[in-house]
C-alpha cells in the first residue's frame, strides 16, 4: 500500500503508562490505536517502553515481564490483520538470548523491530546495566514510506540518523522517556534541530507524560519539519494523542501546521512537576490519600499545597503537633494554611509523650546537658504519631523537608524525616519562596485546589525556625540561605572546588563548614523518602557519594 493523495496521518501517542503494568498498558495502547484510526491516521507511534512502563529497571531483568510484554505483543500483530492503523509498539525484547529495548511496527499482520542503539549510562539512567545495545538501524518500510525510528538517545549523537538517512531514511519517528529537569526542553529543541540540519529529515519527537518514582515526565512532543520550523507542540504535563498530516513536497515529507512556543517560567515548570510526580505517585501505588504535618512554616505550607492541587482538599489530612515550644503564631498560620486550602486539620499536642520519653531516658542522661538528642526527641514522636495515622488510615505521610535542610543533615531521621514521599527533595529553600508566591497568584492547569492565596503571608515572611528549643531559628545553626544555596548549587550542581567557590566570594570557612556538612549528612539522604527529580543533579541516582568519605579540600 502506498499513502493516499492527502498524505499521511501519524498520530503521536503521548502516553503515561505504569511501570509493571502490562494488562493495563495494553488496554492503554489499544485505546490510542482505536482513536487514532476513528481520526482517520495511518500509523500511531507509542512513547519509549509503552508496554511496561519506562523506566523499568531492574524489573526488566524478570523473564516473566519480558514473556507479558511478548505475549501482548502477539496478540496485536494478530489484532493488525484486521486493523487498517499500523503500530509502532515499545517494549523491551529478547532476541538471541539479549534483551533490547525495542520499538516494533506492527501492521498488516507482520511485526518489524528496530533495536536501541546508543544505551544512556549517566544520571538517572542505567539501560547498559539491563539492555543490549542494538546495531545502528536501518529504516522501516511502511506503506511505500522509509521511516527510521531511533529511539531517545539514538538522536542524541549524530551515528544513528546519519545511519538511517544514508539508508534511504525519508522521516524518523522517536520514542522517547526524556524526564523532566529545569530548562531540559530547550536541549531537546536544539538536539532535534541539530538531527534535522544534519539530516535534512523532519522528526517527530515523542515523549513520555507522567510521574514514576521520583522522575516526571513532561511530555511537550514535537515535530520539527526539515526547514527546523516547529509544526507540532503537544501538551506539557499530560497524556495527549495528536494527529499529525504528512504531505511529500519536492521529494520529501513534511509535517503540516506551523506552531509557536513560549518558555513557561521556571515556577510554573517546577510547580508543575511537583503536582504531577505526586499525583502519580498517589495514584500508581494506590494510595487513598495524603496526610502531613502542618508546622506553620513555609515548607509545611506549600507540600500541602501541592497536595490538595493534586488530590483535592477531600484526600489530603493536615495535623498540627505543637509542643510547649511552638508558637501561638505557628499554630495560627498552620490552621489558616488548612483554611485557605479546604483540607481536614487534627491536632495532637506532643508535650504528654515527650515527657514519658525523657522520664523513661532521665536515668542514663543524669548529669547531662539538655541538647540536640531532647531536640530529636520531638521530632521523633512527630514522626511517630504521623505514621501511626498513615497506618490507621492506609494515607500516604508525605514529608515536607526541602533539598537545603537534607544537604546538610538539618533534619531529624526518623523524625521529620519520616515518610513515603518528599515533594520538596529537589526545592532549595530560596527556591520555594518564588514557588509559593507563584502559587498564590497562580492556579496551575488541572489543579483540584482554590484559586487565589493559599499559602498565609506570614509563612512567607517570618524567620524559619524547628522551634524544638526556645527562640531558636535555622539561622542560629545554618548560614542565611541566600549564601548556603548558592554554595550548595555551586558543590553539588556543578562539582566545584572550595577555591572555585571561594573565588565567587563566598568565605572560604564557610564553604569548607558547608562541604563538611554535606558530605557528613549522605547516611541521612541514603534513607531519606524519594521525591520529584526537578534539577540536573538530584540526590539519589544522580548523586550517588558514599557514605565513608574521608576525603576533604584542604
Amino acid at each position: 500500500m502506498t499513502p493516499s493523495a492527502s498524505g499521511l496521518g501519524i498520530a503521536l501517542a503521548q502516553l503515561n503508562p505504569t511501570v509493571g503494568d502490562v494488562g493495563g498498558n495494553a488496554a492503554m495502547i489499544r485505546r490510542v490505536r482505536d482513536e487514532a484510526a476513528a481520526q482517520g491516521a495511518d500509523l500511531v507511534v507509542c512513547s519509549e517502553l509503552a508496554l511496561v512502563g519506562y523506566p523499568p529497571e531492574d524489573l526488566v531483568l524478570r523473564p516473566a515481564l519480558v514473556d507479558a510484554a511478548a505475549a501482548v505483543l502477539a496478540e496485536l500483530e494478530r489484532e493488525s490483520r484486521s486493523t487498517p492503523i499500523g503500530l509502532v509498539a515499545t517494549l523491551p525484547w529478547r532476541h538471541e538470548g539479549r534483551l533490547y529495548n525495542a520499538a516494533a511496527l506492527v501492521a498488516g499482520g507482520r511485526t518489524e523491530f528496530r533495536f536501541k542503539h546508543e544505551l544512556p549510562n549517566y544520571g538517572v539512567f542505567d539501560e547498559k546495566r539491563v539492555f543490549a545495545p542494538g546495531p545502528l538501524p536501518d529504516p522501516v518500510d511502511f506503506r511505500g514510506v522509509r521511516i527510521g525510528l531511533p529511539i531517545c538517545e539514538d538522536v542524541w549523537s549524530p551515528a544513528c540518523a546519519e545511519r538511517l538517512v544514508q539508508a534511504g531514511a525519508e522521516l524518523l519517528l522517536v520514542p522517547n522517556g526524556s524526564p523532566f529537569e529545569v530548562d531540559k526542553f530547550h536541549q531537546r529543541l536544539d538536539l532535534v534541530r541539530s538531527r534535522v540540519s544534519e539530516t535534512g529529515l523532519p522528526i517527530a519527537y515523542v515523549n513520555q507524560a507522567g510521574g514514576q518514582d521520583e522522575l516526571v515526565f513532561d511530555g511537550g512532543s514535537f515535530v520539527i519539519n526539515a526547514d527546523q520550523s516547529l509544526a507540532v507542540i503537544l501538551p506539557f504535563w499530560r497524556e495527549s494523542l495528536t494527529l499529525t498530516r504528512w504531505t511529500r513536497q519536492n521529494g520529501r515529507y513534511r509535517c503540516d501546521g506551523q506552531a509557536s512556543w513560549s518558555d513557561l517560567e521556571r515556577a510554573a515548570s517546577v510547580y508543575n512537576a511537583m503536582l504531577l510526580g505526586l499525583r502519580d505517585y498517589v495514584r500508581k501505588n494506590g494510595f487513598p490519600g495524603i496526610v502531613l504535618g502542618l508546622s506553620g512554616g513555609i515548607d509545611s505550607a506549600l507540600t500541602a499545597a501541592v497536595a490538595v492541587d493534586a488530590l483535592g482538599p477531600s484526600r489530603v489530612r493536615g495535623v498540627r503537633l505543637p509542643s510547649r515550644f511552638t508558637s501561638e503564631a505557628s499554630n495560627t498560620d498552620a490552621e489558616e494554611t488548612a483554611s485557605l486550602l479546604g483540607i481536614r486539620l487534627d491536632t495532637l499536642a506532643i508535650d504528654p509523650a515527650v515527657s514519658a520519653v525523657e522520664a523513661t531516658l532521665a536515668p542514663v542522661f543524669a548529669g547531662q546537658e539538655r541538647g540536640v538528642a531532647e531536640e530529636n526527641v520531638q521530632a521523633r514522636i512527630r514522626g511517630v504519631l504521623l505514621m501511626a495515622l498513615s497506618n490507621k488510615f492506609g494515607d500516604l505521610l508525605v514529608t515536607t523537608g526541602n533539598k537545603s535542610e537534607m544537604s546538610v543533615g538539618y533534619a531529624t531521621l526518623y523524625g521529620d524525616m519520616c515518610g513515603g514521599y518528599s515533594v520538596l527533595k529537589d526545592i532549595y529553600k530560596t527556591e520555594m519562596y518564588r514557588l509559593a508566591r507563584w502559587r498564590n497568584d497562580n492556579l496551575p492547569g488541572g489543579a483540584l485546589g482554590p484559586d487565589g492565596r493559599v499559602i498565609p503571608e506570614s509563612s512567607l515572611t517570618k524567620a524559619p525556625t524547628a522551634e524544638l528549643r526556645p527562640n531558636q531559628t535555622d539561622q542560629d545553626t545554618l548560614p542565611p540561605y541566600e549564601d548556603l544555596d548558592a554554595v550548595l548549587e555551586g558543590l553539588v550542581e556543578e562539582e566545584l572546588s572550595v577555591d572555585a567557590l571561594a573565588a565567587r566570594g563566598f568565605a572560604r570557612e564557610m564553604v569548607v563548614r558547608v562541604q563538611r556538612l554535606l558530605y557528613s549528612a549522605e547516611y541521612k539522604r541514603r534513607q531519606a523518602p524519594p521525591g520529584v527529580k526537578i534539577t540536573r543533579r538530584s540526590f539519589g541516582r544522580d548523586r550517588r557519594y558514599p557514605l565513608t568519605n574521608a576525603f576533604r579540600e584542604r
